[in-house]
């Protein structure tokens, strides 16, 4: 039997731009629309789902859950289900979600601080067309 002697993609360092390299599922996750959204919520304090459903505007039942989930492989965020009735899953920001969450929410501000600038040159950029 024959060993492959070329490096896997496990021995290679992580590469984002390299479109094969796992970081760029990881990095999705932690920059979709609702990850970002999940992630900053997360940083107020734990939330149920229903709670964190109407927190974060807009997003569905299955798109949370999906966005949950993801999160939660990534070990972003923790699911703690309690054993009561009705039953009752809290979700919250484990210590690798907070450094993520950090990052987001800082880029997320800026977003909003930079919000006139970036109106004013869609707007310019919109009468030029």
């Amino acid at each position: 039997m024959e060993v492959s002697t070329e490096p896997t993609l496990l021995d290679r360092a992580a590469d984002v731009t390299d479109s094969m390299c796992p970081s760029r599922g990881i990095l999705e996750h932690v920059t979709s629309r609702w990850g970002v959204l999940v992630l900053i919520a997360l940083t107020e304090r734990d939330y149920r789902f229903s709670e964190l459903r109407r927190r974060v505007s807009g997003v569905s039942e299955k798109m949370l859950a999906q966005t949950l989930q993801a999160l939660e492989r990534d070990g972003f965020v923790l699911r703690e289900a309690h054993p009561v009735i009705p039953p009752r899953v809290d979700y919250s920001l484990t210590p690798l979600g907070r450094q993520a969450a950090a990052l987001v929410s800082e880029l997320a501000h800026w977003v909003e601080r930079q919000l006139p600038e970036v109106q004013s040159a869609r707007a310019a950029y919109d009468s030029r067309r």
